[in-house]
């Protein structure tokens, strides 16, 4: 024997079960009329409880629920040819902040074409948008300060270059000249990366603009007679995170210096180039020159500060560094195997 559970019955489990909902809901029929509402729905937008059954929508506290888009939406919801998903809501109501809600509303059918019910669930987002509007400020405020701190670093850089510079003139010892160009040159390199990191996006760097600009900075400081010897930088369109760049940069910086130094002895011509290649996670930064080549035996030039500054930088990323023969001159490699060297014709492994 069946037992048929009365319409009353199930209304009022309905009705129960609506009520009950911590999430702000409203029942309503096919006129947009209010059958029954959640307590959670009277209390976000303080409405009372008992005097909302049978009330139209758009009659809804003072007229705020009045939006002729939200009854066509939800009147085609009633008709079957749409649903409310995801809708956005603009909630404004005389002496109080605007509420931003989603709405999304479900046709619930029993068969009966005249029995037609809506539930309309609504979620106040207001709070969730405002602080993401705030983070969003927040990060840009960032943003803004961290390219300022480097704008700042860079200019504090090129000071401490000069006075580096100024002391290498009035120094009587050609040692200690040397050695205070060597710094200045580095500062210089380094004011010029800050510089970049400071005009680029925070995040990625292009490689190829990146690494132009510091090269032109260290000829403009270290090559007296551009017709005599050059830099230039070959590059894909590799982009990577600034912390990356800002490594990869110093390698330059001490590659080209060192090539700078030794590779053109007297007044001999010469050309550098840096070039960089990327290929899935395989990457190759390469310092070519085509001077004289580094000397065997007792000529060999022992590993100096430069060297030990590469060295450190390249086991950061645990990268291999390779010297090339390339007759002329010499091709410092660092990278990791799997990508051939380009920019090198049939290099030959000293």
């Amino acid at each position: 024997m069946s037992h048929s559970i009365p319409d009353h019955i199930e209304a009022a489990s309905t009705l129960a079960v609506i009520a009950s909902s911590n999430e702000p809901l409203l029942f309503l029929d096919a006129a947009l009329r209010v059958i029954a509402s959640s307590t959670s729905f009277c209390q976000a937008f303080q409405m009372d409880l008992a005097s909302l059954p049978g009330k139209r929508l758009s009659d809804l506290g003072e007229g705020e629920w009045a939006s002729p888009q939200l009854a066509s939406l939800l009147g085609a919801t009633a008709s079957g040819a749409a649903e409310v998903e995801n809708y956005e809501f603009d909630l404004n109501r005389a002496g109080q902040e605007t509420r931003h809600l989603i709405l999304n509303a479900r046709k619930l059918d029993d068969g009966d074409p005249d029995h037609v019910r809506l539930l309309l669930a609504i979620s106040d987002v207001t709070l969730a948008r405002a602080e993401a509007r705030q983070k969003d400020d927040l990060v840009r405020e960032k943003a803004i300060l961290l390219q300022e701190v480097q704008h700042r670093v860079a200019n504090s850089l090129q000071i401490i270059a000069s006075v580096l510079m100024q002391s290498a003139r009035k120094v009587q010892s050609g040692e200690a000249r040397e050695h205070l160009q060597s710094a200045h040159h580095r500062v210089m390199s380094i004011a010029a990366v800050q510089r970049q990191l400071a005009a680029s996006a925070l995040g990625e760097v292009a490689l190829r603009p990146y690494l132009t600009q510091l090269c032109e900075s260290l000829g403009a400081s270290m090559i007296r007679d551009p017709r005599r010897l050059s830099i230039s930088v070959h590059a894909d369109e590799s982009a990577v995170d600034a912390r990356v760049s800002v490594s990869l940069g110093l390698i330059v910086t001490e590659l080209v210096i060192n090539a700078l130094k030794h590779a053109f002895p007297g007044r001999r011509k010469g050309r550098i180039v840096v070039d960089y290649r990327s290929e899935s996670s395989d990457w190759m930064l390469s310092v070519s020159d085509d001077g004289i080549g580094i000397p065997d035996g007792a000529e060999a030039p022992q590993p100096g500060l430069g060297t030990g500054i590469v060295d450190a930088l390249s086991g950061q990323f645990y990268a291999k560094i390779r010297i090339i023969d390339t007759q002329p001159g010499t091709s410092i490699c660092v990278g990791y195997e799997g990508l051939a060297e380009v920019g090198h014709p049939a290099p030959r492994a000293a």
